[in-house]
């Protein structure tokens, strides 16, 4: 007995033991270890660090603000199951940020805001918590507030739907860090894909209250389906260089299959023209609604306000 209890005693020290080192991390983001270790980070030859970087920010912009979108419904879920699958979600398009963040900083690093030299802020967080919203170049379809969950469904499928195709080519990239993302991350969607077309079948057959709010929302955001497959010139200079995807090349596959969970829900495709931008800057190059401001001030603000926080 005695040897059992000395056992328990050296689990339990060392399980803390880590607690007790004076290694200091930024309090507020990773900086627990590089998430691209053992990863070739080579620019692929015939491309430009800077496009790489932006192309990189693009995909983990509409991660991280999604992310943060769906984040906010953590406790808010009609039941137990539901909260725990949105938080996944927000979780897993956290993961998927932060490598396309890290991966922009490495294929660039002039795009990351400096700090102090003695700043303990890793690259993929300066990236996410020291940009403006001008900075951002997530899609708009992200970063609208909230509704009811009919909303977040919608919102969820249409943006999942669209990234699996994305990430599904993506996975042949000349790049090894983007090829690699998309391979894990199409798994990733492939759920969330199906986690939201099983309940917009469902909310659509279920009563007529759950109908009228599900049409209601898919009407309410459709105006930004269409930016979804708008190709930015960055956009197109990394397909033709075999590193990225031309989203216009995956809108028919898109709309096949978003026309057959429409169809197993006998909700018609809306008809409605999509969000003009603003002086013809859209979420791409960095023209935003308003409520990314009000969404990134309350994502960044502790950073912001003990840039060189440790724990």
């Amino acid at each position: 007995m005695a040897d059992v209890h000395t056992h328990d005693e050296d689990s339990h020290d060392s399980a803390y033991a880590g607690l007790l080192v004076n290694d200091a991390h930024w309090a507020f983001g990773t900086d627990f270890e590089d998430p691209l270790a053992g990863v070739d980070t080579t620019v692929p030859d015939g491309v430009a660090p800077a496009a790489l970087a932006a192309y990189c920010l693009m995909l983990g912009d509409d991660a991280l603000v999604l992310s943060q979108r769906i984040s906010e419904w953590c406790s808010r879920a009609p039941d137990l199951e539901e909260d725990i699958a949105l938080a996944n979600i927000a979780l897993d398009l956290l993961g998927q940020s932060r490598l396309l963040l890290a991966r922009a900083a490495a294929a660039d690093p002039s795009a990351v805001p400096a700090l102090a030299a003695s700043s303990p802020v890793p690259d993929e967080d300066r990236l996410a918590f020291f940009r403006d919203d001008m900075a951002f170049r997530n899609v708009r379809l992200a970063e609208v507030p909230n509704g009811d969950f009919a909303e977040a469904v919608v919102r969820i499928l249409l943006f999942s739907t669209w990234r699996y195709a994305l990430f599904t080519r993506l996975s042949s990239s000349r790049d090894a860090v983007l090829a690699a993302v998309a391979a894990k991350g199409g798994k990733e969607l492939a759920y969330h894909r199906d986690f939201a077309g099983r309940w917009f079948v469902t909310l659509a057959r279920g009563t007529d209250e759950s109908r009228r709010r599900l049409v209601a929302a898919l009407d309410a955001l459709w105006p930004l389906y269409p930016e979804l497959f708008e190709t930015h010139d960055v956009e197109q200079e990394l397909a033709e260089a075999g590193v990225g995807v031309d989203p216009a090349s995956a809108a028919d596959e898109v709309g096949v299959v978003l026309d057959q969970v429409f169809a197993a829900a006998g909700v018609e495709r809306p008809e409605r023209e999509g969000l003009a931008g603003v002086q013809g800057r859209k979420g791409r190059d960095g023209g935003h609604t308003e409520s990314l401001s009000r969404l990134l001030a309350e994502m960044q603000v502790v950073a912001r306000a003990h840039p060189e926080g440790k724990w």
